[in-house]
């Protein structure tokens, strides 16, 4: 087929619309899968090939495979059984076939006769007549003609309402001819390719889209052939680049220039009841190191449960406090935001250091009361949750910003804080802290425009916490456990997941668990607290459970972070199947923060799913956040893995974070280089493979 446009112009300035049969209707389909020029739909590549070339004898085929038949019908009927479906029997002389609709026209129904000589392509199943095909597609053989068979593998697009597979098919086979290296540009240097394999862009392209009939298959099914790992490597660039290009945004504007006061640390840690571990100091010189610098920090730090991040964060804020501005730490949750206001609040209070708190239930008095300390500079170290990014909140002069659990937070709201704090056309310093473990290849990744610090040591006199994994029909002796430990004078945590009684869901209510384990505990204490309850409220219960007047706390995954009581050495996870593995650790790690030695059981309902089973065995065998992090990543993948941050915002079109791990070192040092030596060819890259969504992570 000839061009439809000339081939020199780049593919990326020609419009859609350039395409025969391609009007105002059927370009605005396009654009909601982002293709809006040729240059989109050529990288609007196949989820997955299915293979048409050859024809399976009947009597060959395996369930569970898809394959093309060829076959005569013998028979067709519309059948009522629990719903109405059109069945039709076909042979070939080798076997027979049923083709099985639920939907389907008068039209089709007449169409398929006895007689139809039909080509036929699904995946065989085992059915209640043998193997049977469901929605089969198929071809009518026009007047005993044959039809010619595709000499390539078919691919399967993503599409959308309004689009089908053939219509993109045909747009393909209108725009292959046309491309060549001039109008699809080859970006990346050949030395800084893969294993410095210099691999042509456009040829990969074609021969993705159009597959040959000997292509190895299996190579394209697990996208593990060469041509599709020239383009994941390419798109992983493209979205390394955007995060280095957003730390090069961010650091170009400057920031307050912290200069480290060591006398006031030095008051600081005289003031405290422990010394910081070797790996806290360590990160900590790591965080002067930035704020000495006139540029915004931009640091992750991880630290495994219990690690100690919160000391770390304080001592950071007292250096921009104690520079003669403010500090301002925002935390998921009311109860961590609380615990970190009786932290900072209790460890400056020898320094003479104002600490603020708001939250979205203070009352109007009490909240105008902080919203004005905050702005007028009193306040010169701000605790609190989202309240802290809304609008009407207002710093005098805001260096430095805490993100705490940052998982829990879209990158526009840790975004919106940080740009709370321009000063005369500087912005603060930011500090990301996580205590769910990120694995490697997503942090190379996903967290590409930050540096990145690990906690990787416990403090002194923390006990690893046994876990135990058991079925809920031995509950009772779960109960007599709890009794036992809290009556020898420890404390105990008992988990639910729901607040509410549901008849949707099998897990006990924590309102219900809570009356039944009073009576059952007699004459234990046992308190309830959930996320729904007043702030005051909530602060009530914890400070008696610290205080060790409640014995037994029941308790939805509010309590999963902040929560420190050294003498709870027994935590109760009911039907922990229904929590991640990050938040069953996260829950786990309440227990353990005493000398004493601690339980976890985990009490799970029957029956137990496959991935249920192995999350469960994870937590049984190891304790080690970052094992479990390469867990959590194996069975969830890496989207739900990277939370809120990355929602909507990391979508591949063909690489896999997980899959194509051993890519991305390549792909960092290239990134790096590239952006360096060529920021021209880098903003090509990110242009071709992110288009529109090229400014996701600006505010």
């Amino acid at each position: 087929m000839s061009p439809a446009v000339p081939a020199s112009p780049s593919l990326a300035s020609i419009d859609i619309t350039a395409l025969k049969g391609v009007g105002k209707s059927l370009a605005e389909k396009l654009a909601k899968i982002q293709v809006y020029n040729l240059q989109d739909l050529l990288f609007h590549l196949p989820l997955r090939y299915i293979d048409r070339t050859k024809i399976t004898p009947i009597g060959a085929l395996q369930p569970g495979v898809n394959a093309v038949v060829e076959g005569v019908v013998k028979a067709s009927d519309v059948v009522f059984g629990r719903r109405r479906s059109l069945m039709c029997r076909i042979q070939d002389g080798t076997g027979s076939l049923t083709l099985r609709f639920y939907h389907f026209s008068n039209a089709q129904k007449q169409g398929l006769v006895q007689g139809t000589r039909l080509r036929v392509y699904g995946e065989a199943r085992r059915g209640s007549s043998g193997l049977e095909i469901y929605h089969p597609e198929y071809d009518i053989f026009d007047g005993g003609q044959g039809l010619d068979l595709v000499d390539t593998l078919t691919p399967i697009y993503p599409i959308t309402e309004g689009l089908t597979q053939g219509r993109i098919r045909s747009l393909m086979d209108q725009l292959l001819p046309m491309v060549n290296s001039q109008n699809v540009p080859e970006l990346i240097p050949g030395n800084l390719q893969p294993q410095g394999q210099v691999i042509s862009l456009a040829l990969a392209l074609k021969y993705l889209h159009q597959p040959p009939a000997d292509a190895p298959t299996e190579l394209l099914l697990d996208n593990q052939h060469p041509y599709q790992q020239r383009l994941a490597f390419e798109e992983l660039m493209a979205h390394n680049l955007s995060l280095l290009k957003l730390r090069q945004t961010a650091q170009s504007e400057g920031a307050p220039l912290l200069e480290f006061k060591a006398e006031v640390e030095r008051s600081f840690l005289d003031e405290l009841e422990f010394n910081p571990t070797k790996a806290q100091k360590r990160v900590i010189k790591e965080i002067y190191r930035d704020i000495c610098q006139p540029y915004p920090m931009l640091r992750l730090v991880q630290g495994d449960v219990g690690s100690g991040k919160t000391l770390v964060a304080a001592a950071a804020c007292l250096q921009a406090v104690a520079n003669g501005y403010q500090a301002a730490i925002m935390a998921p949750t009311e109860i961590l935001a609380e615990q970190h206001f009786s932290n900072f609040s209790h460890w400056f209070k020898a320094l003479n250091i104002t600490v603020g708190y708001l939250s979205g239930r203070q009352k109007v008095a009490q909240r105008r009361h902080q919203l004005a300390a905050a702005e007028s500079g009193e306040s010169q170290m701000i605790v609190g949750t989202h309240a802290l990014f809304q609008q009407e909140v207002v710093f005098s002069d805001l260096a430095l910003v805490v993100i705490d659990e940052q998982h829990r937070f879209g990158v526009h709201q840790r975004l919106s804080l940080r740009a709370k704090g321009r000063l005369g056309g500087l912005r603060p310093h930011q500090l990301v802290m996580t205590a769910t473990p990120i694995p490697r290849t997503l942090a190379m990744s996903a967290y590409a425009d930050l540096d990145s610090s690990i906690i990787d040591e416990l403090p002194p006199g923390r006990t690893p916490v046994s876990t135990v994994v058991i079925s809920n029909n031995r509950r009772a002796e779960v109960v007599e456990r709890v009794r036992l430990a809290c009556s020898d004078g420890r404390q105990a945590y008992w988990v639910c997941t729901l607040i509410e009684e549901s008849e949707t869901l099998t897990a006990q209510a924590a309102e219900v668990t809570a009356a039944e384990l009073e009576q059952l505990l007699a004459p234990l204490s046992v308190a309830l607290i959930h996320g729904k309850m007043k702030g005051a409220d909530k602060e009530g219960i914890m400070a008696r459970f610290k205080a060790g007047e409640v014995d037994l706390l029941v308790a939805t995954t509010v309590i999963e972070v902040g929560v420190d009581v050294p003498n709870a050495s027994l935590m109760i996870i009911e039907n922990p199947e229904r929590l991640g593995l990050a938040q069953l650790h996260q829950l786990r790690g309440r227990v353990g923060r005493g000398s004493q030695a601690s339980h976890c059981v985990l009490m799970y309902g029957q029956p137990l799913s496959n991935n249920s089973r192995q999350r469960l065995s994870a937590m049984r065998e190891t304790s080690d956040g970052f094992l479990i992090a390469e867990k959590d990543l194996e069975l969830r993948g890496p989207g739900e893995v990277l939370g809120t941050r990355q929602t909507g915002e990391m979508r591949f079109k063909l690489a896999d974070l997980q899959r194509d791990a051993n890519l991305l070192e390549g792909v960092k040092v290239c990134a790096e280089q590239l952006l360096q030596q060529n920021p021209d060819l880098a903003q090509q890259i990110i242009a071709r493979w992110l288009g529109k969504a090229e400014e996701f992570a600006q505010v």
